[in-house]
């Protein structure tokens, strides 16, 4: 695609999904990009992620569709389950369903899998785009472009863009140290060989156990080789670290979930080590954009990990972005049009996930009688469609610019 944009050069601090997203979209443009990853070499923390159909119109754009089926797991649908009995409601019917309403499948993968392929979407085009080891440390800017240092030397652009994460150090440059207040949730996540679970347990289907002070959220990921596990209690004493790496222990973990079924017991137990992170609370920001400067992802608008659409919006930031970049030839206002087009989307995105906080965690289940009428009544077709349609339903390709 020819490009006559007057940005040429977009430097990008982060190398993650978001960040490789906006690369792969940029390139595919006829924008040049260098990326500028800390870490020695690629791999993606966590371990799962939901692929809603809206995030995988983006892979679709971008080429990467086919390539992402090979180790996706296209979702069978997904379900409640009450956190002591077991009874289970299903909430989406998805597998062909979700390709008839939205366009696209809703998957589930294993984050490795999904960087990986973005990441080698990039280096066919341009091999050498990647610079691992190289930690983004601050930047100025003039009126002909951006100027970033990292601890590896210097690197000049048109633009620079912020895909560096919750701990930002582009934000940090633009906008000095933010203040993220603790949520009182701390998560847990695993992950499980599938086949140690019994086949019952195997099923296509993402899960979502809710009960009071907690719940647990399941899914297949890698082709059906792994089980994905994220487990948020309510409160850890005074612990608050905000690292998706520490590691915790088995015993720990199960004894947040004390009277939960004997089903949810067995998949923390199957989980060799766990790993901890306290979940914080960041307002979504006002402005993203300084001058030649923007941000995406997480380093602006973080959310908690209750709608399972943080990586989709890293991801549909990294496209918008490369659209942005494309029609607008002054980079200026281009990152303004691209800010302006996520801000209220995205922030709607971090509203709603908090939301679910207590929406998961109400009080009301503690007892099957009132829990059954509370999920009747909130996991009803039109409340699920309330808070979901919006969603899915968005394209990323035609959303107004």
């Amino acid at each position: 695609m020819s490009n006559s944009s007057n940005v040429k050069k977009v430097l990008i601090a982060g190398g993650g999904l978001g960040g490789m997203t906006a690369a792969l979209s940029l390139l595919k443009r006829g924008i040049d990009v260098e990326v500028f990853e800390q870490a020695s070499e690629l791999k993606e923390v966590g371990a799962g992620l939901h692929v809603a159909p809206n995030a995988f119109r983006v892979l679709d754009e971008i080429g990467l569709a086919q390539e992402a089926l090979k180790t996706a797991c296209v979702a069978a649908g997904r379900e409640v389950r009450l956190w002591n009995t077991g009874d289970t409601w299903p909430v989406f019917d998805l597998g062909v369903k979700s390709v008839e309403q939205y366009g696209f499948p809703y998957c589930t993968m294993y984050r490795p899998d999904l960087l990986a392929i973005l990441v080698n979407g990039v280096r066919a085009i341009k091999p050498d785009a990647i610079h691992l080891k190289s930690s983004c440390q601050s930047f100025e800017q003039d009126t002909d472009g951006v100027t970033l240092h990292h601890n590896q030397g210097t690197a000049r652009g048109d633009v620079l863009i912020g895909a560096d994460g919750v701990h930002s150090k582009i934000r940090q440059g633009l906008f000095g140290n933010d203040s993220p207040i603790y949520s009182g949730l701390v998560a847990w996540r695993g992950l499980i060989p599938m086949d140690r679970l019994p086949e019952k347990m195997r099923r296509l289907v993402g899960t979502n156990w809710i009960g009071p002070g907690g719940h647990v959220v399941h899914y297949p990921v890698h082709g059906g080789k792994l089980m994905n596990l994220a487990a948020i209690s309510e409160g850890n004493g005074d612990w608050q670290e905000e690292s998706w790496n520490i590691p915790g222990s088995v015993e720990d973990c199960l004894a947040l979930f004390p009277g939960w079924h004997d089903d949810l017991k067995l998949l923390i137990k199957s989980i060799d080590s766990p790993y901890k992170w306290a979940l914080m609370i960041r307002p979504p920001m006002d402005r993203w954009s300084v001058g030649r400067v923007s941000l995406l992802g997480d380093a602006c608008h973080a959310t908690l990990p209750f709608l399972g659409q943080g990586a989709a919006m890293a991801m549909e930031d990294g496209f918008m972005l490369a659209r942005a970049l494309e029609v607008e030839s002054n980079p200026i206002t281009a990152l303004k049009r691209y800010e302006n087009a996520r801000r209220d989307r995205t922030a709607r995105i971090v509203n709603g996930s908090a939301g679910n906080t207590k929406r998961f965690h109400n009080p009301v289940l503690a007892e099957p009688e009132t829990a059954r009428a509370y999920v009747d009544r909130e996991w009803a077709p039109d409340k699920i469609a309330e808070r979901y349609e919006w969603i899915y339903t968005y394209d990323v390709t035609k959303a107004l610019i």
